[in-house]
């Protein structure tokens, strides 16, 4: 693989100017100089966010711009938080790829092995949890903290919520994803890290750190996932490459697909949803990416063949009209610039 390189002056001593033109020349680009003022004004701009740990920025799968200005660096575990659940979404595909589970309209209770409720659960599908349609009650936000104080995470989240059904509006809920995860276990027989570890780290030759678990010992769904900033740019190039890694099918291009398939859309932020990817434009370039708390970011542009992964402090909000909406300038200048 192409030795990565890093614009860290403390681990090489090459310039700023010096590794964007090597860059380019390794893409076969011409790198004028309006260009090289431009990347250095994102440069520039990122670092001034001073809740900003790491910016990895790829072009036609090789890089282009790598800095770790803060934090423990591109090579150790970083809380990636709700980027999980974009990777939860990845698994779901695998699963359903390899037959073990049905499909997107597979009910969810008989994959946990429970018996109907006669209530909405019944109609509860996978891919109502893959789009944030559940119908369940919500679990993030306000209400985060007393969902993971109580005895039984996949209970506490499988309660419906009296003005939703499943199909219908979008709520941001992690515990949805956590039922999600707990369906994956229970129909492979593996744990959710076996999984993230087989179905992504192995083939991709990343770390994936074992996270929180709940009561019962189930791996959170959709939160806490530890990754290394250089393996989630990696997941997101082997998807950019529609699923593909070095010769090898790591996930179902079809089923990338259909991730990007609008589904809902968020109050938050207005970006429209799939299956575990936001979607939107950048530079007037149709993107999916993925977003966690504190500033947590992936974020793929196939048209312009770019993957930029982000991380942030994850102990610190990162709302859209605020370090988010930071993050969502600083994409668009790259994806405009690069």
């Amino acid at each position: 693989m192409t030795r990565n390189l890093c614009f860290m002056s403390q681990s090489f001593a090459v310039s700023r100017r010096a590794f964007l033109a090597t860059s380019a020349a390794a893409l076969g680009l011409p790198l004028a100089a309006p260009a090289l003022a431009q990347s250095r004004a994102w440069a520039g701009r990122a670092e001034g966010l001073d809740q900003l740990h790491t910016l990895q920025v790829w072009r036609g799968g090789a890089p282009l711009y790598e800095e770790a200005f803060r934090g423990p660096g591109l090579d150790r575990i970083a809380n990636v938080k709700s980027v999980s659940k974009t990777l939860v979404a990845l698994l779901t595909g695998i699963a359903i790829e390899q037959g073990e589970i049905g499909g997107v309209e597979a009910p969810v209770l008989p994959l946990l092995g429970r018996a109907p409720t006669g209530d909405s659960r019944d109609d509860l599908t996978v891919g109502d949890l893959l789009s944030m349609r559940g119908g369940l009650v919500r679990t993030s936000g306000a209400s985060y903290g007393a969902w993971v104080a109580s005895d039984n995470w996949l209970d506490s989240a499988l309660q419906p919520d009296p003005q939703a059904r499943p199909g219908g509006r979008f709520i941001y809920s992690t515990g949805g994803w956590h039922v999600l995860g707990a369906a994956l276990s229970a129909v492979t027989g593996e744990s959710l890290l076996s999984l993230a570890r087989s179905g992504l780290g192995d083939p991709l030759g990343i770390d994936v750190a074992p996270w929180v678990r709940d009561p019962q010992g189930r791996y959170l769904g959709g939160n806490d996932m530890g990754l290394t900033p250089r393996g989630l740019l990696r997941i997101g190039e082997m998807v950019r490459q529609n699923g593909h890694w070095q010769g090898r099918q790591v996930v179902p291009q079809r089923w990338i697909e259909t991730s990007w398939q609008p589904r809902a859309r968020s109050p938050f932020s207005g970006d429209q949803y799939g299956y575990g990817w936001f979607l939107t434009r950048f530079d007037g370039a149709q993107a999916a990416y993925a977003r966690g708390y504190g500033g947590q970011m992936l974020v793929v542009v196939p048209q312009r063949e770019m993957v930029i992964a982000i991380t942030s402090d994850p102990m610190r909000p990162a709302r859209s009209g605020g370090y988010f909406g930071d993050l969502r300038a600083l994409v668009d200048q790259i994806v405009s610039d690069a």
